[in-house]
């Protein structure tokens, strides 16, 4: 809740200026929302363990050979990881997840409500694959905007990871207000 305060504190201070927003290590820069299960959670730069997930946040794979899209790049893969249990478990039941749930990222300037398409129930670690453009074995064929959540599985232990694949269906501006799935 405290590090979620700080993303909208920043936001309300920063005005309304379209500067592209700055994404440093460790440091919140979006929300997201998953209705369904009742989250909301801060999404940080970077995987960290003692940095970002560690803290409660979801990290976005944003370094090196594991970087990954934007929500508001025009094609790729938003990946994203976080703790199942612990730390305040922001994807402890993505499991209950179906098809056509949505999944909402908000940044200073949009929203991007993305579609749950498809779930791998566990793989490998060093499976990074799944986090790829068009990511293997999501079911998605051609190049689009995605997004993945990694966490580890089954619960309690990190052996594997459990993977959820969902496709943009909405980008709207902040300035028009949430979109259907969080109004209210």
């Amino acid at each position: 809740d405290k590090a979620k305060a700080q993303i909208e504190d920043t936001w309300a201070h920063e005005g309304g200026d379209n500067k592209p927003e700055a994404f440093e290590p460790g440091k919140g820069f979006a929300i997201m929302y998953i209705p369904k299960l009742d989250v909301v959670v801060p999404i940080a730069e970077g995987i960290s363990k003692p940095k970002v997930l560690d803290k409660g946040m979801v990290g976005h794979y944003g370094e090196g050979k594991l970087k990954t899209a934007m929500p508001a790049d025009k094609q790729g893969n938003f990946a994203v990881a976080g703790h199942r249990n612990t730390h305040g478990e922001p994807f402890r039941y993505i499991n209950q997840l179906r098809p056509g749930d949505p999944i909402v990222v908000e940044t200073k300037s949009a929203y991007y409500t993305y579609e749950m398409a498809s779930i791998l129930p566990q793989t490998s670690p060093s499976n990074v694959s799944v986090i790829d453009p068009v990511p293997k074995q999501s079911g998605f064929k051609a190049p689009g905007r995605y997004i993945t959540l990694t966490t580890c599985t089954p619960e309690f232990t990190s052996t594997y990871r459990m993977i959820v694949w969902g496709k943009l269906v909405d980008e709207r501006p902040r300035s028009k207000g949430k979109p259907q799935g969080l109004a209210g």
